[in-house]
């Protein structure tokens, strides 16, 4: 996406609805400048009159006149920055709600090629920088340029031979902030990184941090924070140094400018072409320009910032997912909710090996079917693609011989609860979490849910019951009591079609069995598909699917594999000895 590109993407989303506000933001910084100009041509008048000719008359006047010039600019330029203060937090806002919106709604497959830390340094590093290119640089770009177009007005009012001489200092700056403006863009690109980098090493330092105790890893992790820091601390100490190169640049050209004006005008006064009271409100004026040229030179660099940032921010919120919601797709009618898998074919990446190769499965409508094979068999894909968290390569599902490709998504998700392994539960109530699954679902109704989950004879013994907010991911819980609030939970939506991906396998054996009869209450009249680790999840299966490198090995009733599956019966036998 070009420079022009990201301009124009900006403007039309996101600053285009703001415009009357930043044009009453530009009417008080045309009082800014108006009043900055005039405290430099104040000081003509007060100085021939006051200091040469000695006139009485002017005492009072001037001094109230440069009272009022001050208050004006003050008051104008606070007016100006508190309106494009609201304008960019404005804008921030619906940036970080397009980026997070989109996040929500992307693809599972995208989700996990990024970590997180990623997307959080999009969020607030990047989403900054735009804010602060759409403040700032708003505000430099009016306030300044019409401030430095009434100074050299009255410099060019004073005398036009000394203004072309100091005109001279202004593309001097901007030849050299552009090329600092280039660096910057850089510089805020690695900065970006540096920080995502660092960001997503915190997250997993959090995430896994019994990890590290048990395994006696401190100073380990010490010596690569000390890494991650140390590589932010650079990029940092560079992205600043080049911010602040522009002062010794931006200094040493005032100086040589002011010292030949020095001399330049002393020539001019000694030949009677300028008086003493000229020079000095024209040196006023050209001091009174060294900040909005400063800023005007330096403004490329905010520039280069925020374009830089919202070049990694935009192709996520402009993201088109191969999985979404289309207009026109059938709405799907469950009867039997019978599941077929038809010349399924999947790899998880263009460049992987296959995962599915040719998979057909018939699951019945009602009925419990299990997955059972060794790990990396394809058992938690085949569950994966049955709500359309990826796509087929190639085959077709159907239920109920309609094609889940051909409708629509939100009719297919309602259909189907899932429960995993790996319990996901927000940091929040545990009414909240249970009501996930049904917003709308009364006191009784998750009551009852949490009652025929086993969930209520921990959830009564909690501090607040209901109330209780459980934690990250639900901390202050067991995993047994994670694994039936999210029983639970599935109960609540009453879905026709359940999922459950070793959803008992976390759980000791005097929990197993309240489990076990949660989920015969929950998979009761219900198609049902298990990836199944225990023999009493197993017993219960109509149909057993032997998975094996993506493909079908075997499958038949417990009794039948035994004798015609040698990969079951080993599974089996395994199961015997654990037990």
């Amino acid at each position: 996406m070009t420079n022009y590109k990201i301009f124009e993407r900006l403007y039309k989303s996101y600053t285009k609805k703001h415009i009357p506000k930043i044009l009453l933001s530009v009417f008080f910084s045309i009082i800014v400048a108006a009043s900055t100009a005039s405290i430099a041509w104040i000081l003509d008048p007060a100085i021939k009159k006051i200091f040469i000719d000695k006139d009485q008359t002017l005492l009072v006047l001037i001094p109230i006149a440069v009272i009022i010039a001050f208050a004006a600019k003050g008051m104008s330029l606070y007016f100006a920055r508190i309106i494009l203060i609201k304008v960019s937090h404005e804008i921030q806002k619906a940036i970080k709600s397009d980026l997070l919106k989109s996040l929500v709604l992307a693809d599972t497959k995208y989700i996990e090629k990024k970590h997180s830390g990623r997307f959080i340094t999009n969020l607030e590093f990047d989403v900054g920088l735009i804010k602060n290119f759409s403040s700032n640089v708003i505000l430099n770009l009016t306030k300044d340029l019409l401030t430095l177009i009434g100074l050299i007005g009255v410099m060019f009012y004073q005398n036009w031979k000394l203004s072309i001489f100091a005109l001279i200092m202004i593309p001097l700056a901007s030849f050299a902030a552009k090329n600092l403006g280039k660096r910057m863009g850089k510089a805020t690109t690695k900065t970006a990184l540096s920080s995502g980098a660092a960001t997503s090493y915190i997250l997993e330092l959090f995430k896994n941090h019994k990890i590290i105790k048990i395994f006696q890893r401190e100073s380990h992790e010490f010596s690569r924070t000390d890494n991650f820091l140390e590589d932010l601390k650079n990029k940092g100490i560079k992205f600043e140094a080049i911010l602040t190169r522009a002062s010794p640049i931006m200094e040493a050209l005032t100086g040589f400018m002011i010292a030949g004006l020095i001399f330049y005008s002393g020539i001019l006064i000694s030949k009677g072409e300028i008086d003493v009271n000229n020079f000095f409100s024209f040196l006023a004026a050209m001091m009174l320009a060294y900040q909005p040229v400063r800023a005007l030179a330096t403004l490329n660099m905010g520039i280069s910032q925020g374009l830089s940032a919202a070049s990694r921010v935009l192709p996520i919120v402009d993201l088109e997912n191969e999985i979404n919601e289309k207009g026109g797709s059938a709405k799907l009618e469950l009867q039997k909710g019978n599941i077929n898998f038809e010349n399924v074919e999947f790899k998880y990446d263009s460049e992987e090996t296959v995962v599915l190769n040719n998979l057909n499965l018939t699951m019945e409508g009602g009925v419990m079917t299990s997955l059972v094979g060794h790990s990396g068999a394809g058992k938690s894909t085949i569950l994966n693609l049955i709500p359309r968290f990826y796509n087929c390569d190639s085959g077709d599902i159907k239920i109920d011989n309609q094609s889940i490709y051909k409708s629509s998504l939100s009719s297919l998700r309602s259909n189907i609860s899932v429960v995993n392994q790996e319990i996901t539960l927000f940091d929040d109530t545990v009414r909240n979490n249970i009501l996930y699954a049904n917003l709308d679902a009364t006191d009784e109704e998750v009551y009852n849910a949490a009652k025929l989950s086993h969930s209520l004879e921990f959830i009564q013994k909690l501090p607040n019951k209901f109330e209780t907010v459980i934690g990250e991911n639900g901390y202050r819980l067991s995993g047994g009591e994670k694994q039936r609030l999210s029983i639970a939970r599935a109960m609540l939506k009453k879905s026709k079609i359940i999922l459950l991906d070793e959803a008992t396998s976390s759980l000791d054996a005097e929990t197993e069995s309240k489990i076990q009869e949660a989920i015969n209450m929950l998979t009761k009249e219900r198609t049902t598909l298990v990836i199944a680790h225990r023999l009493s999840t197993i017993m219960n299966s109509k149909n057993i699917y032997v998975i094996n490198s993506g493909t079908v090995a075997a499958s038949g009733s417990h009794e039948k594999l035994l004798e015609t599956s040698k990969i079951y019966k080993n599974f089996y036998e395994k199961q015997l000895k654990k037990n």
